[in-house]
């Protein structure tokens, strides 16, 4: 019998720290209510990038 080992994906964790992260950094800018929400965008596109190119380019050694 061969045991199967299912790939566990972490990415909602990088997700999450990226948007709260980006949601404390636009409330700290104090311009306004709009970079709140554009700092939580800004976040999430930065962990997409993280995950696209550094975390999938990672093998295992």
């Amino acid at each position: 019998m061969s045991h199967h080992e299912e790939d566990k994906s972490n990415d909602q964790y990088y997700y999450i720290v990226a948007l709260l992260a980006g949601l404390f950094v636009g409330f700290i800018v104090d311009r306004g209510a709009i970079y709140i929400p554009i700092g939580g965008i800004l976040g999430l596109l930065t962990a997409a990038l993280f995950i696209k190119f550094l975390v999938r380019g990672r093998h295992d050694v």
